[in-house]
């Protein structure tokens, strides 16, 4: 038998075997987990009310003669409408079909991540070139980044399914895997995107984690990525790199330094912490933030977790945080209850990506991590990034429809 003949009839298999898949899918599906789905819709109604109470000032602020409260929420609810539909549809499906698209998700998010570089084509604020915009679109911009995490989820569950039995191997599970990990996260740094970067690494490195990569390279990911962490934090790396090094200094101590220092370099970390403990215990009362009339930067985007801290106190943070904790920990539990190895896997990329997300957010605003651009899932003022997450969530719902059913009694 030639190569080609071996080739072909591999390719015969691997259909043959996603075949009897979604037979088996079909014939097996069940509901979708119905506690995932309204956690999900809770935060995401919780995160637009609160989007409502943060935007309107900035409304006010940004469209002067032609000002309409309601501006950022409805742009915002629009997506969400759409997310929702695109959700439950993605939920109804099968979701092994999507394996026959993972190398062109990965394709695409590796070729819109080259494009938004390109001089000329990306489009750029606060000297970040992150954005492209979509053709024929007045309300289209989206990140190319919040399309590759839905890339990876996808080809990285797919290629380590089918490479099962080769994951713990360095050269053809280890390495084929972690060097499109470095080169999507590495364009993805260049923007500069460096939580956007860190995210993308996080996903793919735990989807490999699960996938059965040795535990020898785990154990030098986690020692490298703490001495990093080190090296970064704790000394003058970034100084000498002239990358965001300001950034560290007001983490380390954003109230330290002249006046000049606080207003220019730490105002925003300032002004996340004074409205965090404005709120108190039991907060100021819904929409009757202070700050987030133009004291606190992006108080309706990356920092608007701040305002619930103000809003609705110590008390209603912590609940949106149980929240979280909860869909992260369903996700989690239908991934190990799930049909098969690839939807294990999607709904592992998945929840690590909220729980990821989620936590440095918050870290940030807390000031318990150095301030970067990350936004907090359904809360965040973002359209497409919505309308990804909630098609994400469509798929972890879709991998739930093959768990077994309990037995009775």
């Amino acid at each position: 038998m030639t190569r080609e003949e071996q080739r072909r009839r591999k390719r015969e298999l691997i259909r043959e075997q996603r075949r009897r898949e979604r037979e088996a899918w079909e014939a097996a599906r069940g509901p979708l987990d119905l506690p995932f789905l309204l956690l999900a819709l809770l935060l995401l109604a919780i995160g637009l009310i609160m989007l409502l109470s943060a935007s309107f000032p900035s409304a006010q602020a940004s469209r002067g003669a032609n000002y309409d409260p309601l501006y950022y929420f409805k742009r915002q609810g629009m997506f969400a409408a759409i997310g929702v539909l695109a959700m439950l549809w993605v939920g109804k499906i099968n979701y092994l079909r999507f394996r026959g698209a993972a190398k062109i998700a990965m394709s695409v998010s590796v070729a819109l991540l080259v494009l938004v570089l390109i001089p000329g084509v990306g489009i750029t604020r606060n000297n970040a070139t992150r954005w492209l915009g979509i053709p024929g679109m007045a309300v289209g911009q989206f990140q190319p980044s919040e399309v590759a995490k839905l890339g990876i989820i996808l080809f990285f569950g797919d290629s380590i399914a089918r490479r099962r039995e080769k994951m713990g191997t360095f050269r053809e599970g280890f390495l084929p895997h972690f060097l499109l990990l470095c080169l999507t996260a590495g364009l993805t740094a260049i923007e500069p995107h460096f939580s956007g970067a860190l995210l993308i690494f996080g996903i793919g490195a735990a989807m490999m984690v699960v996938g059965g990569i040795d535990w020898r390279w785990i154990a030098a990911g986690a020692a490298g990525l703490g001495g990093g962490g080190y090296m970064l934090l704790f000394t003058d790396l970034m100084e000498k790199i002239g990358y965001n090094a300001a950034r560290i200094t007001v983490w380390r101590d954003p109230f330290g330094g002249d006046l000049e220092f606080q207003r220019s370099k730490a105002w925003q970390v300032i002004q996340s912490l004074i409205t965090i403990g404005s709120g108190g215990l039991l907060g100021v009362g819904l929409g009757k933030s202070r700050q987030k009339f133009m004291f606190l930067p992006e108080e309706h985007n990356d920092f608007i977790f701040a305002i619930v801290f103000e809003e609705l106190g110590l008390v209603g943070a912590t609940l949106i945080m149980v929240l979280f904790a909860l869909l992260i920990i369903r996700g989690y539990w239908i991934a190990i209850h799930a049909g098969d190895r690839f939807g294990s896997l999607v709904a592992v990329g998945v929840t690590t990506q909220i729980a990821l997300q989620a936590f440095l957010n918050i870290a940030v605003v807390t000031n318990l991590l150095p301030a970067t651009g990350i936004s907090l899932p359904f809360f965040s003022y973002g359209g497409t990034a919505l309308a990804i997450q909630l098609v994400e969530i469509g798929l972890v719902l879709s991998v739930s429809r093959q768990m077994p059913a309990p037995k009775a009694g």
